[in-house]
């Protein structure tokens, strides 16, 4: 391993944080640029370690796809200590990035086939890569059914990004909340993200399904895409279990015998059989 790369995993990068945009009262856009103008080298649905001296890191999903050149960009939910401070950054700060880190969803196994891409919550940020990902190469792709849940409309997560995937005509889009608050002008679909599921035209044979969000929803998504004839080596998992150290140091996110932070975050359905704790 040269130099370069050994720093990557061990020493921070300086980033300079290039815009900020709120997406949702908890949740922030950042583009940063690599400041020894290096590019990132990641794969939709790898994470980064983010950095702020005095205030330890935290992994964090990258947002936006490789093809996109120059800067890339972490939504980021203020959850914890880190998190806040970060929320208290600017156009111009700096940060520091390690990484990327992770197993990235498998490209070659979703060339040529249909795609369902279902998320929830902040689930759609890391999503948000490969989608990005499938606009810039839609000769790689069959068709391309994005699904997302969101707790209420006022925590629907890239707006503008959804509403430009509708327009564009390179996806199908399909939006639901869990609940409508009081005095919304929200007038879509309510109910869990599963439930969009079985409305939908779907060709088990050519169907690869990805799925990244809260815990609690994979086990209802994934028996609905069974339901449908979807096979399990067809169906890839976001598992982002509490991650820490980022190279299989700490132990903080092991899943029985794998470590989520090498041996995942994305893992196969079939590859979890009979692994404890993998879901719930």
């Amino acid at each position: 391993m040269n130099a370069s790369a050994t720093a990557s995993l061990y020493m921070p990068r300086e980033a300079e944080i290039i815009s900020v945009a709120d997406l949702t009262p908890e949740e922030k856009l950042y583009r940063l640029r690599l400041c020894d103008n290096s590019e990132l080298d990641h794969l939709p649905g790898q994470f980064v370690q983010l950095s702020i001296p005095g205030f330890t890191e935290a992994p964090i999903s990258v947002a936006s796809s490789p093809s996109r050149k120059g800067c890339f960009e972490l939504a980021i939910r203020r959850a914890g200590f880190l998190t806040t401070e970060m929320h208290l950054k600017k156009a111009g700060d700096r940060i520091g990035i390690r990484g990327p880190f992770g197993k990235p969803f498998n490209l070659a196994e979703l060339f040529d086939r249909n795609l369902l891409l279902i998320s929830g919550g902040c689930g759609l940020a890391p999503l948000r890569s490969l989608i990005q990902y499938c606009n810039d190469f839609p000769e790689r792709f069959g068709r391309v059914q994005i699904l997302y849940g969101a707790r209420s409309p006022e925590f629907i997560l890239f707006k503008d990004d959804l509403q430009y995937w509708i327009d564009s005509g390179c996806f199908s889009c399909f939006l639901t909340v869990d609940n409508v608050t009081s005095g919304s002008c929200y007038d879509g679909a309510t109910g869990f993200v599963h439930g969009l599921i079985p409305s939908l035209e779907i060709e088990p044979q050519t169907t690869s399904a990805v799925i990244v969000g809260p815990p609690p929803m994979y086990r209802a998504v994934i028996d609905q895409l069974l339901l449908q004839g979807v096979a399990e080596e067809r169906i890839f998992l976001s598992l982002e279990r509490q991650m820490r150290c980022g190279v299989g140091k700490c132990g903080h996110c092991t899943i029985d015998h794998l470590y989520c932070c090498q041996d995942g975050p994305v893992f196969r359905l079939d590859q979890l059989a009979g692994v404890r704790g993998a879901l719930p």
